[in-house]
């Protein structure tokens, strides 16, 4: 297999997916796959949940292909990530023959053009349609002289193309086939260049991947994602899940049972035996059991990404006042400037990670509109086992931002919300998570309501603090903002700040911000200008744009979406006011 050129492995992922083309070496080419990609270990369950999560929008409007349905019948998912030896298998697309000299369509490459030139480039229009199907256009030759030739005004318009004879001068063609149907006889083939952004709109989803399979296991044995839940909303005192105080309930007993394999009756009996032994807690001990099964199953996902991400490294702010040999000025720093600036800036904590693993996956693509849920998704399938999506696992470093729960609290009560189980100036943080968990429904990517919710306002909150954070971040650490990406986990008011391996970033940039210049930080966020320079005009709008609160995709994976200055600065925001 010859070698047209090499990309990082970053761009590969975005780039070279099956059936997208793309520009190597002058000519133009289709991805046909990953040769002999190399398996990567994820659970099948998390994945699946975070992958239903993701294609909601076009099961709604029954455009997933299916996807969903085989999902919940547990149709297998593969995830794999490219093979640098083996690379990615291509071919020329389309196979239009364009001569560089006097712009003739060919039939053959291999021979020369009649005007004695052999420099062929290719056409590079492609036809697309919605369905996923992506064909060549056919030219039509002049009758007589069996020849046609290309005039090409300047446009990047299909319709405003058009084919003469060379040699009679007689317009053989106008456009590229207008109206001609596609195969799966849902609508016409739509014409465009073929790196146009409609042609192919790739779609991923990042996701925390065990940083070892035995990770999963341990927090199984203890009790597995219920016990992560009770971890978070105790507040993550203890260093992880495992090492939580406490024996664990009856019902999280069973779960973490059989998630390891166990059958539901033989777990049940396990549980029945160890109740008996006086080994577990009452069930009332455990407050997650006033979440109804839809908010308790997303919290726990939440919750489970957020303990997986902190296993193998976890630095507190608190905890730098504790370390040995410190020099007493920055002791004193981290013990009083440290905290203050936290509380300034709303925050509960804020915790390093210096080995976060990142799973980046792509489980299809669509053709079209760029909206999720606007055309027909077509995921990578394998045509023997199920699914097979194309990832990337990488190890960076992270910081985690939690917002401080009754501040937050006191925050939606302004917004006119109601969180049953929580009064207003109440100072009980556990009880501030769990109504918040309570009431707060997340909408799903795409889905913007008519009237804020709990939810919404929610996201909103947890999103715009993000981006701010990160444009704030950038500039400390000296680097592009692209450079970073967020992870949200807004039913838990949190967030990871993370190093994109495809970024200009070097490793090390968010660790030396985190212990030398954390509490600046914080206070840029809070009271560095906020305005922004399209203003009043961005204010009256959405209150976000590409001046003040935007970032570059992928480093948000929300397209842009939710977002709004208002309920950071406005009246009532949560940075503008202090409860």
């Amino acid at each position: 297999m010859s070698e047209l050129g090499r990309r990082s492995g970053s761009q590969i992922l975005r780039t070279f997916l099956p059936q997208q083309t793309a520009d190597l070496k002058g000519g133009i080419y289709r991805v046909t796959e990953w040769s002999g990609a190399l398996r990567i270990l994820v659970d099948q369950d998390v994945i699946r949940q975070r992958l239903l999560r993701e294609i909601m929008p076009w099961r709604i409007r029954g455009t997933d292909n299916g996807m969903s349905a085989d999902l919940h019948k547990g149709t297998r998912i593969d995830v794999v990530e490219l093979d640098d030896q083996r690379g990615v298998a291509v071919e020329r697309f389309p196979r239009i023959w364009l001569c560089r000299v006097c712009r003739r369509i060919g039939k053959d490459r291999a021979k020369a053009c009649r005007c004695g030139a052999k420099s062929w480039g290719q056409l590079h229009f492609v036809g697309t349609h919605s369905c996923g199907a992506i064909v060549e256009p056919w030219i039509k030759r002049c009758i007589a002289h069996d020849d046609v030739r290309l005039v090409s005004p300047r446009s990047s318009k299909a319709r405003d193309i058009h084919f003469i004879c060379p040699e009679c001068g007689v317009e053989v063609m106008k456009g590229l086939g207008f109206q001609r149907p596609c195969v799966c006889g849902q609508g016409n083939i739509q014409w465009n260049v073929h790196k146009a952004r409609t042609v192919y709109v790739p779609r991923g989803a990042v996701l925390v991947n065990p940083p070892r399979p035995d990770r999963m296991n341990e927090m199984l044995a203890v009790g597995g994602s219920r016990r992560a839940l009770s971890w978070v909303i105790e507040g993550m005192s203890a260093p992880t899940p495992m090492e939580m105080a406490g024996k664990p309930t009856r019902g999280s007993l069973i779960e973490g049972l059989i998630r390891q394999g166990v059958g539901q009756g033989f777990a049940e009996k396990m549980a029945a035996l160890a109740e008996e032994e006086s080994e577990l807690a009452a069930d009332g001990a455990d407050e997650i059991v006033i979440l109804g099964e839809a908010q308790r199953a997303e919290a726990e996902s939440q919750a489970v990404d957020i303990a997986m991400a902190l296993a193998e490294s976890r630095i507190s702010s608190a905890s730098l006042a504790e370390l040995p040999g410190m020099e007493q000025v920055l002791a004193d720093r981290y013990k009083n400037q440290y905290p203050a600036a936290l509380a300034r800036a709303g925050l509960a904590a804020v915790d390093l990670v210096e080995r976060f693993p990142i799973l980046n996956i792509m489980y299809g693509y669509t053709r079209g509109e760029t909206a999720p849920g606007t055309t027909k998704l077509v995921p990578f399938r394998d045509r023997r086992t199920g699914y097979r999506l194309h990832g990337a696992l990488s190890d960076t470093e992270a910081l985690f931002l939690r917002l401080e729960p009754c501040r937050v609290a006191n925050w939606l009560f302004t917004r006119g919300h109601q969180l049953p189980g929580f009064s207003q100036g109440d100072t009980d943080q556990q009880r501030a998570r769990l109504a918040i968990l309570k009431a707060a429904d997340i909408p799903p990517p795409g889905d913007e309501p008519d009237v804020p919710t709990v939810g919404s306002d929610l996201l909103v909150l947890v999103h715009s603090y993000s981006h701010r954070f990160i444009r704030q971040a950038a500039v400390f650490a000296g680097i592009d903002r692209d450079a970073l990406a967020e992870y949200l986990l807004p039913l838990h008011l949190g967030f990871f700040v993370y190093a994109e391996a495809r970024g200009d970033f070097v490793l090390g940039g968010l660790q030396s911000v985190f212990e030398a210049d954390l509490d600046n930080l914080l206070d840029a966020v809070v009271h560095a200008e906020h305005r922004c320079a399209l203003d009043p005009g961005c204010t009256r709008g959405v209150g976000a744009c590409l001046a003040c609160l935007h970032l570059g995709e992928p480093s948000c994976r929300h397209f842009n979406t939710y977002l709004n200055r208002g309920p950071l600065f406005g009246r009532g925001g949560y940075l503008r006011t202090h409860w």
